[in-house]
């Protein structure tokens, strides 16, 4: 359903931690100029972990509007209470969500079945197509591939968001699942070889700075041009590295503020980029071709 470069989309917010509808709306069409595949909103970079339910549906429903249909936008509504994941996918289907993306449940380290459980419980509750998201360095929780394939007989389950960054696991999901679902990669180091390898696509931090560019590389690799992907990959390492350097979305919000497109607000418990970490961030920009 959904192919290509994806952007977790960070949420704008003024100085203070108050969002920013105006730069969100700045945002979007800088994505759509820039030929982004999908607008992932109110996902891990988009700080949901900060915002409460009601900023949580408004962000969603303003980029569904902000979009008109011109791009798909996957709304981020996973949470480590299934009530509360089944309220705010309720949310993102009201709004007109193409998809929502659910975040395995963080903190309280569910067993196997009952990650299983979970997913089918907000499957059945809400029809919205919806896609898995295994991120472990994050959430203390790793759904194994043997979890995914008995989700991926759920209708209404259609993707795979995996973040891990091995390889391996693309290998055994796509010898598990085959086509009854779509892949992404979460990691953006390894973004592009995990679509040269049989993925459909990649939901990125990187895109948010360097939409084009990602684009370019994307299409590249699904057509299964390893040359011209690498290559473009290439100019974009220091990015995918970089953004990285303090906790996701601290380096890509202070990047976006470089660039003039979002004030510089962040919410607390998250701070500012450390100024040692500054100029890394933007020598990776420049040598993405994203600032002089």
């Amino acid at each position: 359903m959904f192919h290509g470069s994806m952007v977790a989309l960070a949420t704008p917010m003024k100085k203070g931690g108050e969002l920013d509808y105006e730069s969100m709306s700045r945002l979007v069409e800088f994505h759509i100029e820039n030929q982004t595949d999908g607008i992932v909103a109110v996902g891990t970079t988009g700080e949901s972990a900060t915002l409460d339910e009601k900023e949580h549906c408004d962000l969603i429903r303003h980029a569904v509007d902000l979009a008109r249909g011109r791009v798909p936008i996957i709304a981020g509504t996973g949470a480590n209470s299934t009530s509360e994941a089944i309220h705010l996918t309720h949310c993102a289907m009201e709004a007109g969500a193409d998809a929502c993306l659910l975040v395995t449940p963080y903190y309280n380290k569910p067993t196997q079945e009952g990650l299983y459980q979970h997913y089918k419980t907000i499957a059945d509750a809400v029809p919205i197509p919806q896609i898995l998201y295994n991120v472990p360095g994050r959430t203390a929780c790793d759904m194994l591939p043997e979890t995914v394939e008995r989700l991926s007989h759920i209708a209404n389950i259609v993707g795979l968001k995996e973040a891990t960054g091995d390889l391996g696991r693309l290998k055994q999901t796509l010898d598990l699942c085959g086509d009854r679902l779509e892949l992404y990669s979460g990691d953006d180091a390894t973004g592009c070889d995990f679509m040269l390898q049989g993925g459909h696509g990649v939901i990125s931090v990187t895109s948010n700075v360097a939409p084009k560019t990602m684009h370019e590389m994307c299409v590249a690799a699904l057509a299964g041009d390893a040359e011209k992907a690498h290559e473009i990959d290439g100019r974009l390492a220091g990015l995918h590295r970089d953004l990285f350097i303090e906790a996701n979305p601290i380096p890509v919000k202070w990047a976006l503020y470089e660039m003039g497109l979002i004030p510089d607000g962040i919410r607390l418990p998250l701070t500012s980029l450390s100024e040692q970490y500054q100029e890394p961030v933007r020598n990776a920009l420049r040598q993405a071709g994203v600032i002089q």
